[in-house]
């Protein structure tokens, strides 16, 4: 396979820090980029009041749902395709792209007529009040119809990432970010759509995202040569898919939905306050996040294509500088948040009782900080080498065993501040067994080890 220089880049070889670093500064760039697509929303929400920040935040929390399901495509993209490059095989890589492509054409538009069907059932789980309802409900049906384009991007994002040019989807959503925090107040206020504004900004914007990445992808550079956006499926590149991209579509998928449920808990406790708490709360803990997970996608298309190519040593000393950057994050973040939180969740929010209350939120999760940071960069580390089973049974189990925590803290007397530690020590729990699980992954990956690497 001839790779031209500015079209996919070699992981198997050079110095692994600097390639590391590279390949995730722009996919935490994306993801910082995504989290302010959140922001910008819930920022001018904000100036209209506590009751649309509540109506947004469900339906942020329905988005999540959704994009969780798109980690199947975009894992696959990530990790199939970069052990296609690996092994020198362009026409295994295509496959891979146009199957995972195939494949979020499909779920994206079966979602979207979901949503659009059952959007009043679906909002009613959280017995929110009328008004805000009806606002939840009018949002969901139009953020839906962006769906499409969004998980599209996902997979080409994720192929972009396999190829070591993460800087791709770094540009092309920085200008979807632009995109989206001109259209807010545009919409929101001039045009006086509100809350209904926002969600036509989300849509527009997905819809330029989706737009570049096409031309950049089909027409400008034709990456791993000519292939469609949907076409017929093969068993055994959909099983592959589907056997790595499923247990992570699962494990975020059962997360969004127990967000879903902590959102009702809190809703019942505390009102539009709680619900308003724990989704603005969710978006600034995602920071850290969001961090964690750029570099665990680095680690997973680094170690995917070295994996592929034989090349053990460098997987290890790639997860030990991933591990290194995630620390140091991570402290930062415990202190700020644990010290600051009160004046971040202000900032979005300026409501007095709700940014007091994610005052308490924040300085609770940031006891949680560094355990959720190591589980999240040891999961790229096992989905790279094709195994996604160890990190969701975590995951899942740890995130199922929050909705008994708060219903037993509650019983305490606790209050919100039950809901809050139940997240929080769950995160501390699957970070602690994810640490654990390290010896089991670095024997099989030494036990297949027949080669010798840098």
């Amino acid at each position: 396979m001839i790779k031209e220089k500015n079209k996919i880049k070699d992981l198997t070889q050079g110095k692994i820090s600097k390639q590391i670093i590279t390949l995730a500064a722009p996919i935490i760039g994306t993801s910082f980029i995504h989290v302010v697509y959140s922001f910008t929303d819930m920022a001018w929400i904000g100036r209209l009041g506590s009751r649309e920040i509540a109506a947004v935040g469900v339906v942020a929390v329905l988005v999540w749902l959704t994009s969780s399901i798109g980690s199947i495509v975009k894992v696959g993209s990530e990790v199939c395709v970069a052990q296609g490059l690996g092994a020198h095989n362009e026409e295994l890589a295509r496959s891979y792209a146009k199957h995972n492509s195939t494949l979020a054409f499909y779920f994206s538009l079966g979602i979207m007529v979901l949503c659009q069907l059952f959007a009043h059932k679906i909002i009613a789980l959280y017995a929110l009040e009328d008004d805000i309802s009806t606002m939840a409900e009018h949002y969901l049906q139009i953020v839906s119809l962006g769906f499409p384009f969004f998980f599209l991007s996902l997979c080409y994002g994720g192929i972009y990432t396999a190829a070591g040019r993460s800087n791709v989807p770094f540009a092309i959503n920085s200008l979807g970010l632009i995109t989206n925090i001109l259209l807010d107040p545009l919409f929101i206020f001039v045009l006086d759509y509100g809350v209904e504004g926002a969600a036509w900004a989300t849509v527009l914007s997905e819809f330029l995202v989706f737009s570049v990445f096409f031309y950049r992808i089909k027409i400008k550079e034709q990456l791993l040569g000519k292939w469609g956006i949907a076409g017929r499926l093969h068993y055994k590149e959909t099983k592959k898919i589907l056997t790595l991209g499923l247990p992570v579509a699962l494990l975020n998928s059962l997360f969004a939905l127990i967000t879903l449920t902590m959102g009702s808990i809190a809703s019942r406790t505390g009102g539009h306050i709680g619900v308003a708490t724990i989704n603005t709360g969710g978006q600034l803990e995602a920071i850290t996040w969001n961090t964690s997970q750029g570099f665990g996608t680095a680690l997973a298309a680094f170690v995917g294509q070295n994996y592929a190519a034989r090349k053990y040593k460098r997987i290890f000393k790639a997860f030990k500088v991933c591990i290194i950057f995630t620390s140091i994050f991570g402290l930062i973040a415990t202190f700020l948040y644990y010290f600051w939180g009160e004046e971040f969740f202000a900032l979005i929010v300026p409501d007095p009782e709700a940014y007091t209350e994610g005052g308490n939120y924040l300085r609770i999760a940031a006891y949680s900080q560094l355990f959720m940071m190591a589980e999240i960069t040891i999961q790229g580390l096992f989905y790279g080498t094709g195994r996604s089973v160890t990190p969701a049974s975590i995951s899942i189990a740890g995130n199922l065993l929050r909705i008994p925590l708060a219903f037993l803290f509650l019983s305490w007397g606790w209050q919100l501040n039950g809901v809050w530690w139940a997240i929080s020590l769950t995160s501390m729990l699957k970070g602690t067994i994810a640490i654990a699980t390290l010896p089991y992954i670095k024997g099989k990956i030494k036990l297949l080890s027949n080669s010798t690497s840098e």
